[in-house]
Parts: structure tokens; C-alpha cells; sequence
């Protein structure tokens, strides 16, 4: 498939929330980074600078599989508005290590409807559905 690259705008989801209360005048953090689309991972995985940057707090700790078949405790962060090719969604943050590159998993594309064009070695929108986002329900 060769590696695929996007860049996604992130925003921390409680300053969002703060803010449509009317609880906040101060506009969410945001930050916008490169990220590799990989459909082998399930989750949105965020470097700890990115999470720090954004001001995330954590809310748990999840078990995860690498590819090398290791167990290993990632901690679980606030949700985030993310936003790709223009299509946003919003999801929980698993940390992973600043050595490691950001990484959109098959939950975040699903949701944002797109996928993997292998030739061109970039996201698209679904083609499928040339009206915008579809979610399959039932």
C-alpha cells in the first residue's frame, strides 16, 4: 500500500464545549499536524507533546497489541474535534510516544468516511458516496 501521510487539525473538545456554554470567551487550542493513515490501527494516537499542546486530561488507560505482538498500557485523553479534507468528527486520544508518528486509525476514517487511495498514496473522501459523509447504520 506504501505509507500515506494527511495533515489533521485537532481542537481540544472541552474549550469547543466551554465555549457553546457560554462559560469561555477564550477561543480552543488548536493544533495541526502530520498524521499516517493507517488502517491497521483502530484509534486516533497522538504524540504526548500534541496532547500536551492541546491541554488533554486523562480519563483512563486501555490494553493495547503492537505489531510486534507486545501487550502494552496506553493512557486514554479527553476528546478532541478532529478534521480531515474537511470533515470533522470527534474522538478520544490514545498517547503514544514522541518517537512515534501521529497515526489516524480505521475508527477516525470510518467516521470522517474516507479511505486509503493506494495509487496515489493519499486519503480521499469515499467515492461511494458522492454526496458528502454516509454512515452505515443497523
Amino acid at each position: 500500500m506504501g505509507r500515506v501521510d494527511t495533515k489533521i487539525r485537532l481542537q481540544n473538545w472541552t474549550d469547543i464545549e466551554l465555549v457553546a456554554l457560554g462559560k469561555s470567551k477564550r477561543k480552543p487550542r488548536l493544533v495541526e499536524v502530520e498524521a499516517l493513515a493507517d488502517t491497521g490501527a483502530v484509534k486516533l494516537y497522538l504524540r504526548k507533546s500534541v496532547i500536551t499542546q492541546l491541554g488533554l486530561r486523562p480519563i483512563g488507560e486501555v490494553t493495547s497489541r503492537t505489531m510486534a505482538d507486545r501487550t502494552v498500557k496506553r493512557r486514554v485523553f479527553s476528546p478532541v474535534d478532529c478534521e480531515i479534507l474537511g470533515r470533522s468528527c470527534q474522538l478520544s486520544v490514545m498517547e503514544i510516544p514522541d518517537t512515534l508518528p501521529n497515526i489516524v486509525g480505521q475508527i477516525p476514517l470510518e467516521d470522517l468516511d474516507l479511505v486509503v487511495d493506494c495509487r496515489r498514496h493519499k486519503l480521499i473522501p469515499n467515492p461511494a458516496h458522492k454526496e458528502g459523509v454516509m454512515y452505515d447504520e443497523f
